[in-house]
């Protein structure tokens, strides 16, 4: 089946999409969600040490500032550790105290400015670098600014590190737990499925020999169930017309035989003359069109039972002793050639015998008088019937096996039911049917059968 056709397939392919697109935006809802994190924890740890710098700061009485910072803070933001910096600016702008020999403010002031301001900077590169803070503050009614800085690339930052390392890493998490989703998604899809796979192996077996079949409903998708039921409804309306078909074929069949038998008893006790003879030959054909009738009535419903076993040769000496009186009536003869042994191929005799029957009687309508239709039984399971007709032509092969088809509207002998009779016959029993040309000028039509082991 073409992928494009598939439901699972569109569903995969969809779904592999979905994985890709989704793979790629959580990698940068991550990156958001945890660099936002990590952004909110510098600036409360740079917030913390702002205070930590106003509970420090004095101003003296001469008018100056003192700032009395414990060792182990001072130690912290000296040049020699290089990982923080300060700076303390007054509201002049002027620098006060700073950790840095320049004595330069660590970022641009905004007097407008209130609270917390973070600040970074970036490299010439473009990478982020230094991450920082500064805030205005009011010290026993002196206005100063502090500010605060970070060396994000030192190497005792790990926080970075392990961001990135985390989203280098993640996407190698993420991808197969996302593939292992799909998997699973795949298994439910074919199990919530099922139901429709056992549908479709029902529907297989839905043919006109077993009308009878319905798509089971049990188990069935809610989605599905609609359609499932409208298809067993449909399958019920259908068997109704093929049962009321069979059924009119059947009944015609039956009413039109007591007629023509009374038609034939009649015309039996008029004086022989030409027209007694053409009217017996009319009443017989007709005869043989309603037996025609009820054989592909009974044939739509018929089923070979697999286990039967049919000789051959017992088929062919009743089918020729039953057409030799009407054959020697024609002015012709039948000709038997088999093994002495029997033949045994699976199949049912009776229809077989139907079969075989129909052959012979088209041979007998399309040979002239004074010939012979012989009938040979192969030992590999074959029936050949030969006759010395005007033979079957290439082009119309195929076409003599088809319902009603008749050479020429004018044609007589039949409805065009026997050789499609034939064929369904041997159809049913897995066989085969071929029309050659005879010996001489005629016809061979040849039924191949499965052998019987054993």
């Amino acid at each position: 089946m073409p992928l494009r056709k598939s439901m699972l397939s569109r569903i995969v392919a969809l779904h592999v999409v979905v994985v890709i697109v989704a793979a790629v935006l959580l990698r940068f809802v991550l990156h958001w969600s945890l660099a936002s994190d990590v952004a909110k924890l510098q600036l409360s740890t740079m917030a913390a040490q702002i205070e930590n710098f106003v509970s420090h700061l004095a101003p003296s009485s001469t008018g100056g500032w003192s700032l009395r910072l414990p060792d182990g803070v001072r130690d912290q933001y000296s040049d020699t550790y290089g990982r923080y910096a300060y700076a303390i600016i007054d509201d002049k702008g002027t620098v006060i105290f700073s950790s840095r020999a320049n004595k330069q403010p660590l970022f641009a002031i905004d007097p407008n400015a209130t609270g917390i301001v973070p600040h970074k900077e970036r490299t010439p590169g473009g990478a982020t670098t230094i991450a920082g803070a500064s805030a205005r503050k009011e010290i026993d009614g002196h206005p100063v600014w502090i500010q605060v800085t970070e060396k994000l690339s030192h190497r005792d930052v790990i926080v970075d590190d392990v961001l990135a390392n985390f989203l280098q890493q993640v996407v190698w998490i993420i991808v197969p737990v996302l593939l292992l989703l799909l998997g699973a998604d795949i298994i439910i899809f074919r199990l919530a499925i099922k139901p429709l796979f056992k549908a479709s192996d029902r529907a297989k077996h839905i043919s006109p020999t077993r009308l009878d079949v319905r798509l089971p409903t049990d188990d069935m998708p809610l989605e599905i169930l609609p359609l499932v039921e409208a298809v067993n409804q449909a399958l019920d309306r259908l068997e109704l017309g093929f049962r009321s078909q069979r059924e009119f074929a059947a009944d015609a069949a039956h009413e039109l035989r007591t007629p023509l038998a009374i038609l034939r008893t009649r015309i039996e006790t008029l004086p022989h003359s030409d027209a007694s003879r053409a009217l017996g030959r009319d009443v017989e054909n007709m005869s043989r069109v309603v037996s025609q009738l009820l054989d592909a009535t009974e044939l739509e419903t018929a089923v070979i039972d697999p286990e039967s076993i049919a000789d051959l040769h017992e088929v062919c000496v009743e089918v020729a002793e039953f057409i030799a009186p009407l054959a020697l009536k024609r002015g012709k003869s039948i000709e038997l050639t088999c093994v002495d042994e029997p033949v045994l191929i699976k199949g049912n005799a009776e229809m077989i015998r139907r079969a075989t029957r129909n052959l012979v009687e088209n041979a007998l309508h399309h040979t002239p008088e004074g010939t012979a239709i012989e009938i040979i039984v192969d030992p590999g399971g074959s029936i050949s019937v030969i006759d010395n007709g005007d033979g079957v032509p290439l082009t119309d092969r195929e076409l003599i096996f088809q319902r009603f088809w008749r050479r020429s509207s004018r044609a007589g002998g039949g409805a065009g039911l026997g050789l499609p009779i034939v064929k369904k016959i041997v159809e049913a029993h897995f066989g085969s049917i071929a029309v050659e040309d005879g010996p001489g000028h005629g016809a061979k039509f040849i039924m191949r059968f499965s052998r019987a082991i054993g």
